[in-house]
């Protein structure tokens, strides 16, 4: 039997297209999601070899799910898939501990390649991602990203996605007085004043879409 993989992509038709040509080439997919969240649950509970995640996923992100999964299944190597090939993305991917970096328009051509070399200890990352932009994530710099919590990137995610305070409280089992605090600290930590400028970063960060 091959590498057992989960697959987390929201949308169906590009997942099951992945589908095809991770079966065909050997694999076993052990599980299917569509968001994020899922995402940790479920390899939680099956444990894959290596976890394939879409980058702009609902509820939780890409990375953010990468960095959980680290948490719950750590011997599940993550792989990344995403249409971002600028330096912040391959950063904050790299230092998630995400040891695939996967551009969705050379994914046909590079997907076999990245999950094998991931789940041998090394680091893939699709071959027009300059030298430049790796070296960088190697030697430091730092993002709006890096002053934030798990949490606090968690909260403005669902900001973003337009949940209230207490749908947000409710999706991650925090009180909403809890919430509101996250909310203050995300907009002083960004020196952001409205819920509008949340918004926008997260467009710039990726989390969503626009």
């Amino acid at each position: 039997m091959g590498l057992k993989l989960l697959l987390a992509d929201d949308h169906v038709v590009v997942r099951e297209g992945f589908k095809i040509l991770l079966v065909d080439a050997g694999f076993e997919i052990v599980g299917e999601v569509s968001n994020g969240r899922d995402a940790v649950t479920l390899a939680k509970k099956l444990q894959p070899n290596v976890a394939l995640l879409d980058f702009a996923m609902p509820l939780l992100n890409g990375i953010d799910a990468a960095r959980a999964i680290h948490i719950e299944s750590p011997r599940t190597k993550t792989v990344l898939l995403t249409m971002h090939k600028e330096e912040q993305y391959v950063l904050a991917a790299l230092r998630a501990g995400i040891k695939g970096y996967v551009l969705k328009s050379q994914a046909v051509a590079d997907l076999v390649q990245a999950i094998q070399s991931c789940f041998q200890g090394e680091t893939y990352l699709s071959p027009s991602i300059s030298a430049s932009v790796v070296n960088a994530a190697l030697t430091g710099g730092t993002s709006s990203t890096d002053l934030l919590t798990q949490r606090e990137r968690e909260v403005m995610q669902l900001i973003a996605e337009g949940k209230s305070n207490k749908e947000v409280a409710r999706q991650l089992d925090l009180s909403v007085k809890t919430v509101e605090s996250h909310r203050r600290n995300l907009m002083v930590k960004l020196s952001i004043h409205e819920t509008a400028g949340l918004v926008r970063h997260a467009m710039k960060l990726g989390l969503i879409q626009a």
